[in-house]
C-alpha cells in the first residue's frame, strides 16, 4: 500500500500545495475533474472478469476481485452505508465518494434512510456516476438496498424510472489478509412489459460497450479500498477491524 497522509473531519488547516476537491451536486451533468491521489489504479487484468448472456435474456456483468488487502468485510458494510462525507487526503478535503473513483466519481447520498436514520435494507442511495468519461455511459440512479451486511450487498437501481431493470450483487468473504469480493451487475427484467421491451431498454439503458466499461470501472474503484478505507474506518469508529 502507497503511504498517504490521512485524516477524517473535523478539520486543521489545509494545505494549500493543492485545491480541495469539489462535491459536486446530483444534477451536475459534466464529466468531474480528476481527482489527483498519491496512488494508482489497479488494471482490469487484476480481476477475473466477464459478461454473460443469461437464459432468459438478460446480461450479467461479473468480477472477481483480487484479494483487497486490509480490508474486512465489516469495514466494507459500514462504508456502503456511510458514503457521505469528507476525508482528507495529503492536505486536501476530498469527498469519500469521489475518492473511491477519482475519476468517474460525480456524486453519492442517501435518497432514503430507514426511520432511526441509519442506511440498511429499505433505504435508497442516489447515484451518479460517468463510467470511463463516457458521456454516453452515465449512471444516474436512485438505488434501494435490498441487503447490507457482512456477507455482502444486494441494490437494485432504478433505471429511467423502471424498477426490476437493473440489479447489483455483491457477497464479501474474509480470507488470509483481507477480503474477497465478487460483485456482479445484471441487467435485464424476469416478466413484464419491460422483458417485452428488453431490446430496447437495452439499445438504451445498456448499450454496446457500457458492459465492459463498467468492468473495468468497479476493478479501478474496488482496488481504491485498501488505500484509504482502513484508515477511514478507524478515524470514525475507534476500530481496527
Amino acid at each position: 500500500m502507497l503511504n498517504a497522509t490521512y485524516q477524517a473531519l473535523p478539520l486543521g488547516p489545509i494545505s494549500t500545495r493543492l485545491p480541495d476537491v469539489p462535491t459536486y451536486p446530483p444534477s451536475y451533468s459534466g464529466v468531474p475533474a480528476p481527482v489527483r491521489l498519491p496512488w494508482g489504479l489497479k488494471p482490469l487484468g487484476s480481476a477475473d472478469s466477464g459478461v454473460d448472456r443469461l437464459a432468459d435474456g438478460r446480461v450479467r456483468c461479473w468480477i472477481r476481485h483480487e484479494v483487497i488487502r486490509g480490508v474486512t468485510p465489516h469495514m466494507l458494510a459500514w462504508w456502503f452505508a456511510n458514503l457521505e462525507g469528507d476525508v482528507v487526503i495529503d492536505g486536501r478535503r476530498i469527498n469519500r465518494y469521489r475518492i473511491w473513483h477519482p475519476y468517474d466519481h460525480v456524486h453519492a447520498s442517501y435518497a432514503r434512510r430507514l426511520p432511526d436514520g441509519s442506511i440498511g435494507p429499505g433505504a435508497a442511495i442516489r447515484l451518479r456516476e460517468i463510467l470511463g468519461g463516457n458521456p454516453n455511459f452515465v449512471v444516474d440512479v436512485v438505488t434501494e438496498i435490498e441487503k447490507l451486511d457482512e456477507e455482502g450487498y444486494i441494490h437494485n437501481p432504478i433505471v429511467h424510472g423502471i424498477r426490476g431493470l437493473a440489479r447489483m450483487e455483491y457477497t464479501f468473504k474474509a480470507v488470509a489478509g483481507g477480503t474477497l469480493y465478487e460483485n456482479c451487475l445484471i441487467f435485464g427484467a424476469r416478466g413484464g412489459w419491460p422483458k417485452l421491451a428488453h431490446p430496447l431498454l437495452e439499445r438504451i439503458a445498456f448499450p454496446p460497450g457500457k458492459g465492459e466499461t463498467w468492468l473495468r470501472h468497479n476493478v479501478e474503484e474496488v482496488g481504491q479500498f485498501e488505500h484509504f478505507l482502513p484508515g477511514l474506518y478507524r478515524q470514525e469508529t475507534g476500530l481496527d477491524s
